[in-house]
This record gives C-alpha cells, structure tokens and sequence, in this order.
C-alpha cells in the first residue's frame, strides 16, 4: 500500500469491500481470508507442539540417561572410579555420574510390576533436576545408604497402589545357589519418596535407590557399576567431545550417546514434523488459489471499472498494483489472524485437550502412548517467520494472474459495447 499512489489505495480499498452485486465474490474472498487464517494457525501449532514434544523428551530423557554413557562390557564397569575420573577430566565434559541399572521386579499387598532398578550416589540422586524437582509426595532427603528407603515414580505407585512409608518387596532372581538351585533375593523396601518426570515410561517403572543399597542387592561388589552417565556442554557435539574418553576405555567399556539410544524416535519425530509442515502447506496453497479465483471474478465484474480508469489515464502498472494490493491485504490479513488464533488455541492447549476428551468421552493424550503427560509447546521464532513468508508468498504468486489479467483489459473493446 505505500507504493501505490493515492487513487490507487482508494481503488484498492474500495475493491476490498463488497459492493452492490458483489456479495458473492466478498463471500469467496472471506473463504479465502479464513483458509488462509487456519493454514497459518495449524502450521503454528502443529509446528510448535512437535518442538515442544521434541524439546520435552529431550530434557527429560537427557534429565535421567545425560548425553551419553560409558557402559561397561556384560553390564559391568569395574574399577569406575579410574573411569569418572577421566570422563570428568574430558575437556567439554559438564558432569559424570556412576550408576547401576537393572531390570527386575517389584511386589506390593500381591500386585507386581516390572521395574527398572537405578542405583545412585546419594548427592547424586538429590542433585538430578529431572527427579529432585519434581517430587511429588516424601522427601528424597529421606534415601540414604542403609535406610532401605526407595523413590518410586507416580505411576509405578498407582500400579501397586502404594504410598509413602509401605514396604514395596524387590525380587532379584540372580539370587544365592544352594543346593536345590538358585534362589531369588527378596529385600523389603521402604517408599520414602514418589516423583513424577512427566514421561510414562520413566514414572512407570523407575525406582531409584543409593548405589550402595543396590550393590548389595544385585551382590555385585563395591569397585562395580553398570555405567557411568556423562552430560556435556553441546549435545548435538557429544561424539566430538568423548572421542578421546572412547579411547582411553576401549576393550573395558562402550560409549553409547543420546542420539544412539534414541534414534529412532527422534528420527521419527523429524521425519513427522517434515511431513505435517507439507501437508499443512497444501492448505495455504489451496487458499492461495481460492484467492486467485475471487480476484478473477472480481476482475470479470469491474471490467467496465477498469476500462474507464484506462481511459481517465490509468497505467498498466497501476492496474497490476491495485488487484496485487488486494490479493495480498486478504493474504496478509488471514495471516496475522491465523497466528493470532495459533498463539491463543497453544496458550489454552490443555483446557482443550481436557474438554474435549470431557466431551467425547475419549483420552486424546493418553500417556502410555504419548510418552509425555501432557501436550506441550515450544514456538520457534524461526518456523513461524518462515510460515508467514511462505503464507505472504504464496498469496502474493495467486495475485499476479488475475493482477495482469486486469492490465490487459482493452478499453476500447470493452467499452465499444457500453
């Protein structure tokens, strides 16, 4: 609008309304302004919810498992001490911390579960962001070496209904041999404190114990862990940072980083994410074209307009800058509309969710499924600066056939009839 002359922006106005006989064509260009609003605001939630969901995995999933770890061979990292050492004295290396994780099963007033037993320095367990702030009922100051106390995540909990201060009982099958074959460990356990990460896997079957505690339940010896935790200062560089930890460790142990342990599921998210930005792009596209279509019909309807304004002096290019003008304004219009609408449907993402699964009588986000408890959101700067330039963009291409089909128009042919 500011390259257009004066007359030209009260053409172009003018165009932008109905007028009498016109209704139709304002009804498809208000079609074309509300397909292009909800183009914008699906690509701006979709967009944001699957950086959300990626950037939620990767906090927690990191939050427990780090960046990488140094596993030692037959689940066995003997002499670990010599190992963190190293590992802290890695250049780019933030932290290192040793565990033991094993599989087993736990049993509460005759309800069992499968659990993933995680033994951990005590400084250690109070210190991990993912756990210690987000407790939900106990205290972790509670789980210390020799207190046969246990934290348990909320949904391993709901499973064997227990609460704070019951005796959850850990089966270790790689029990003592006797004579009639081996018989399994059995270790009562206190629950001392329940905390809930936020994803269903983790809260399902994480127990966390001090690494004493769990060596001797496991019967392995004190100079023995199952790995070493490593985070560092740039994880999309973790390979670059341990190459010279792998070195040292090689034929005692194995580097495993984040990007290898969960490969799958974040290639699946990229590969998702490309796939619904195409997708949500053909609905711009086809508002695009319905844009193109209500300018050609207005076009058709202000034939004799145009052919008066030729002949009162009107260029070729004015005509070309006043249907463009009008393409885009609606194009224009409908974007800053749909992120508006995008921004406003993420801030209440979870009320709807909530009332819509009221409502239908379904679970929309069911945990156990989604990984994650609830939808989350991340917006990037950056896609959304690419929606709306792909947005104006297309709109501006569905102007410029009918914007130089109007240019075209022949005064005097037109107006020879009149």
């Amino acid at each position: 609008m500011i390259l257009l002359s004066r007359y030209e922006r009260m053409i172009a106005r003018r165009y932008l309304l109905p007028g009498k006989g016109e209704r139709f064509i304002a009804l498809v260009a208000g079609f074309s302004l509300v397909a292009v609003m909800l183009g914008v605001a699906a690509l701006v939630i979709v967009m944001s919810v699957m950086n959300g969901f990626r950037a939620e995995l990767f906090d927690k999933i990191v939050g427990l498992n780090g960046h990488a770890v140094v596993q030692g061979y037959n689940g066995q990292l003997r002499d670990w001490r010599a190992v963190l050492a190293d590992a802290k004295a890695t250049p780019g290396v933030v932290s290192a911390t040793p565990l033991i994780e094993q599989p087993l099963m736990a049993t509460f007033n005759g309800r069992v579960e499968f659990i993933l037993l995680r033994g951990m320095q005590v400084d250690d367990i109070r210190k991990n962001k993912a756990v210690s702030g987000n407790v939900v009922v106990g205290n972790l100051a509670n789980i210390t070496t020799g207190s046969n106390r246990v934290a348990i995540g909320s949904r391993l909990a709901e499973s064997l209904g227990a609460r704070i201060g019951d005796q959850i009982t850990i089966w270790n099958p790689a029990g003592q041999s006797t004579p009639f074959g081996t018989v399994p460990r059995m270790v009562a356990y206190t629950v001392g404190a329940i905390f809930e990460v936020g994803v269903y896997d983790y809260d399902k079957s994480y127990v966390l114990m001090p690494m004493e505690d769990a060596q001797t339940l496991l019967l392995l010896p004190s100079d023995t862990v199952g790995m070493i935790e490593v985070k560092t200062n740039d994880p999309d560089k973790v390979g670059d940072i341990l190459r010279p930890l792998a070195a040292k460790v090689e034929g005692r142990a194995v580097i495993n980083d984040w990007r290898q342990m969960n490969s799958e599921l974040f290639e699946a998210l990229a590969v998702e994410q490309v796939a619904m930005f195409v997708i949500l792009c053909i609905i711009i596209l086809v508002a695009a074209f319905n844009i193109a279509s209500s300018l050609i019909m207005l076009v058709r309807a202000k034939t004799r307009d145009i052919a008066i304004l030729r002949t009162m002096g009107a260029t070729r290019g004015a005509m070309v800058r006043i249907f463009m003008t009008v393409g885009t304004s609606i194009g224009a219009l409908g974007t800053v509309l749909g992120l508006i609408l995008g921004f406003v449907l993420l801030h209440f993402r979870q009320p709807i969710v909530d009332f819509v699964q009221r409502l239908s009588g379904q679970n929309l986000w069911d945990p156990s499924i989604r990984f994650l408890t609830e939808l989350p959101s991340k917006p990037n700067p950056v896609e959304i600066t690419a929606v709306v330039l792909i947005a104006l963009l297309l709109t501006f291409l569905a102007t410029l056939y009918p914007a130089f089909k109007a240019a075209s128009t022949d005064p005097v042919q037109v107006l020879r009839y009149e």
